[in-house]
């Protein structure tokens, strides 16, 4: 290349604790909604029957069958925002950088070998390694990164995740065959997080060229250590290892006779199946495991399960700040001191997951511990507040009343993650502090955004995962995409600026510290338990661990004992 050339953005059973050490990342945008589907699964466990393989020779190979929980609207990592994209596609794919999965701060080289940050932090510099190829043979240069880029930020591809993952993006600068310069309008602390996900994907430009923008998604082309060869919504996935992979992060294993050769991915989105799955031996590995379920499964000699927690946002309540009575920050408070989480963990979820105790979860970089402090179980601390803003029980029927009218919140929630379970006994608790509750069960994303445009509600549920703490401002800003609580506070939105464009990692831990004590102490939100994803595997299945994000296993280093 002779010249530089720039582009700019068009806008501007046996028990394993997964210890996944989670930096600090990023996350953003919207957490879609995801449409499941239920494919036709096979019983045998074996690849031999699946159609894009038949007539290959698989004798001695390595085949592993992962059980999938859902089918998102779209598998194309620059389109869609489901968790569950990076479940098969992040060994699909290599991102520039990675985070480390067992070091809490560290970025380690993916497709650059090196990157530095401009002093006045408004560009990023990346150079890039000169032995990648894509799957289809294609090379991998700068030109790739930038059609990426380009691809990410059109219109047309309507991406849910991946362009927000970019910040205050302004395009780049081509300096030569392998080095690129990525501009900013600001300074972005995130940025580095934001490129070692999934979602930021280095995609073959030509696959792309060859499909459309909704076609892309069965035709996926990537530099990673397995390649797609085939793709049937909601019945299977299936990749294939790239025998000419030898570039991949730090900790990645080098492949061996024991490596994963093939896997097929199933679908299975009816909770109730997935351990019948794993016992049968129809699937070797599942995720999202009914709590009830891994508990049972513990004790199989043949079986393991892994709880790996989840960084960012805990399941909870949005609260709404925006009318009575939940405008007013004491009678926000009785309703976290109202509300006895530990019996709603040990109740619905087996006591395997952690209480929540603030807007991050406690293994998220910057979590502030001091906010456990803030609020216990206490009933009475509950019922003085309630009469402090002038509610009492004057007919002893249970629910207090002020003015004369009865006080009945409405809670509104999405059947995911035992939510509805979790709403009944909240129900059963507030109304012993004299609440009564109206239930509201909404079926997906749309519907909760509808409630969310209507106002008609009094608390809503809603959750985001991230490993960067940035992940709060989206939610939290005054002027925040997912500020369903309708919260606005200039202090707290200038916290949560500085945050993001502070690099100096104390400084910036210091700035979320103030961020999570002031959201709870005016009680915006209302935490229940952090997540913890359980996995469950076959014994025969040696060097299972995740991502920092912890939902995507490290399908390169699994290995399977004959």
């Amino acid at each position: 290349m002779d010249r530089l050339v720039t582009r700019r953005s068009p806008g501007g059973c046996n028990l394993v604790v997964a210890l996944v050490v989670i930096p600090l990342l990023i996350l953003t945008a919207l957490l879609i909604w995801v449409l499941a589907d239920t494919g036709d699964e096979e019983d045998n466990g074996s690849l031999a029957q699946v159609p894009a393989l038949e007539g290959a020779d698989l004798e001695g190979s390595n085949v592993l069958v992962y059980g999938l929980t859902l089918n998102p609207s779209t598998f194309d990592p620059h389109r869609g925002a489901a968790f569950e994209i990076g479940i098969p596609f992040y060994s699909v794919y290599d991102t520039l950088v990675y985070r480390h999965p067992q070091n809490l701060t560290s970025f380690v080289p993916g497709l650059a070998e090196r990157w530095e940050m401009a002093a006045d932090g408004l560009s990023w510099t990346f150079y890039l390694r000169q032995d990648v190829k894509f799957h289809d043979g294609t090379a991998f240069d700068a030109l790739s990164v930038a059609a990426n880029l380009d691809r990410i930020m059109n219109p047309e591809i309507q991406s849910n995740k991946a362009k927000y993952l970019l910040g205050p993006y302004q395009g780049y600068t081509l300096i030569d065959k392998y080095t690129i310069q990525i501009n900013l309008s600001e300074p972005y602390a995130p940025l580095l997080d934001g490129l070692s996900q999934v979602y930021l994907g280095m995609v073959s430009p030509q696959a792309v060229q060859n499909t459309t923008n909704n076609s892309y998604q069965f035709h996926q082309v990537g530099t990673g250590p397995y390649k797609l060869v085939d793709f049937i919504p909601g019945e299977r996935i299936v990749l294939q290892r790239n025998e000419d992979y030898n570039w991949g992060p730090v900790f990645y294993a080098a492949a061996g006779p024991q490596s994963v050769d093939v896997i097929e991915f199933r679908f299975y989105p009816d909770a109730a199946t997935r351990s019948l799955a794993l016992e049968s031996g129809e699937v070797d590995m599942i995720g999202e495991l009914p709590p009830t379920d891994a508990e049972l499964l513990v004790g199989k000699r043949d079986l393991r399960i892994y709880q790996v927690p989840i960084p960012g946002m805990p399941q909870q309540f949005f609260i709404n700040t925006t009318h009575a009575p939940t405008d007013n920050q004491n009678f926000r408070q009785a309703l976290i001191y109202g509300t006895n989480r530990t019996a709603i963990v040990d109740a619905v979820f087996q006591a395997q997951s952690p209480i929540a105790n603030g807007p991050l979860s406690s293994i998220t970089p910057f979590y502030n511990p001091a906010v456990e402090m803030l609020y216990g179980y206490d009933p009475e601390a509950a019922r003085q507040l309630l009469a402090a803003v002038g509610y009492a029980d004057s007919d002893a029927d249970g629910i207090v009343e002020k003015d004369g009218l009865p006080l009945k919140l409405r809670l509104v929630f999405a059947p995911w993650n035992q939510m509805s379970d979790v709403a009944q006994l909240i129900q059963d608790q507030w109304r012993d502090i004299g609440i009564e509750v109206e239930l509201i069960l909404v079926p997906d994303l749309p519907a909760l955004r509808g409630y969310v445009e209507s106002g008609e509600y009094d608390l809503i549920a809603f959750t985001d995962f991230g490993v960067d703490a940035s992940l709060l401002n989206q939610y939290y800003l005054s002027d925040g995409a997912f500020n369903w609580s309708g919260y606005n506070d200039p202090e707290l939105d200038q916290w949560l600026h500085d945050a993001t464009q502070q690099q100096d990692l104390t400084q910036r831990g210091e700035l979320y510290a103030l961020a999570q004590q002031r959201i709870m102490e005016q009680a915006i939100v209302l935490p229940i338990r952090e997540f913890v994803n359980l996995d469950g595997a076959s014994t025969n299945l040696d060097g299972v661990i995740f991502s920092a994000q912890g939902w995507w296993p490290l399908l390169r280093n699994i290995q399977m004992e004959p």
